[in-house]
């Protein structure tokens, strides 16, 4: 067999399918393995560029392969679809990887170690709580409406609406059974939300860099964890405008024989990120405002993660 310089490699829950190529770009390697064949195909095979698609468990396999020697590349799936030749397969897909990742102006996502992957687990696990949080709160009160009991706006709101349901022999004895379920599943997401939040202030109190994006107006911990925890090395932008593009905070642009035609925000980032920043103006009408604060946020933001300084108010006074 010629020498591989780089492996595409398909995956899936049970089956990686493998598409080589070597120094002529002709393909030398097509190959299909069970999840159990993957570490022992690598362990035997000289360290080469294995490139994947940047989905589900694809920082572990990166994290494994990187131990036997191998230099793992993710690409973002949307970066690699241009790339897929047609009537799509496993087969195909592992080209279109191995192709894509020899391009020379292609972007590659870092890989994540275990405790990045812990942090983010924290991130998530608070953003589900949230939502489920949300949605019992939601429940109750629509369920509170048909009984004629209804309560201001607010989430502190909820333990009184609960309490005068308990107290109100007009709402039916079944009713209020399941009025008494739902408050106690609120407490006890609102127990699980309250030690979340502490374990995650506790990670932002321990990382320098998340204490110094948090000096930044209108950031707070929330946002300077999740800048920390889902922004790749910062030094893979050469400027603060590259990194708020990266977020999805820059207009589409649809520019042709000179003419300038700038579309709606693309929204390409990081969704989660690029929602905590908007939500700094969303009280407020105009979303392009709040749009290009989250921009002038992320730049600043990138700044202090790139060069290692903190926040100088004075400094970004007088700049402003």
């Amino acid at each position: 067999m010629r020498e591989i310089i780089r492996i595409g490699m398909d995956t899936s829950k049970h089956i990686f399918v493998l598409h080589g190529v070597d120094a002529a770009e002709q393909p030398v390697l097509r190959k299909k393995l069970s999840r159990k064949q993957v570490l022992e195909f690598f362990a035997k095979l000289p360290p080469t560029v294995i490139g994947m698609e940047a989905c589900g468990a694809a920082h572990y396999w990166g994290r494994e392969l990187g131990k036997l020697g191998h230099e793992v590349k993710l690409i973002a799936p949307q970066l690699v679809k241009p790339y897929v030749l047609r009537n799509k397969n496993d087969g195909r897909d592992a080209d279109g990887v191995c192709e894509a990742m020899g391009r020379p102006r292609m972007r590659f996502v870092p890989v994540k170690s275990a405790e990045q992957q812990a942090a983010l687990m924290l991130a998530g696990v608070r953003d589900g709580l949230i939502g489920r949080r949300t949605q019992l709160s939601n429940a109750i009160r629509g369920y509170a409406a048909e009984f004629g009991l209804i309560a201001p706006k607010g989430l502190d709101k909820i333990e009184p609406l609960l309490a005068r349901i308990t107290q109100d022999e007009s709402v039916p004895a079944m009713a209020r059974e399941l009025f008494a379920m739902q408050g106690r599943d609120y407490a006890q997401l609102q127990g699980e939300l309250k030690a979340v939040e502490a374990r995650l202030l506790a990670w932002h109190q321990a990382n320098a860099t998340s204490r110094r994006l948090a000096q930044i107006p209108s950031v707070g911990p929330i946002i300077a964890t999740s800048l920390v925890m889902k922004t790749p090395d910062p030094h893979a932008f050469r400027s603060g405008r590259l990194f708020a593009a990266w977020l999805g905070l820059t207009p589409k642009d649809h520019s042709t024989a000179g003419k300038t035609r700038l579309g709606k925000i693309t929204r390409a980032g990081d969704e989660t990120l690029r929602r905590l920043l908007v939500a700094l103006l969303r009280r407020k009408p105009p979303k392009l405002a709040a749009v290009a604060l989250a921009n002038k946020v992320a730049r600043i933001a990138w700044k202090l993660m790139a060069t290692g300084e903190s926040y100088d108010a004075a400094r970004m006074n007088a700049v402003t």
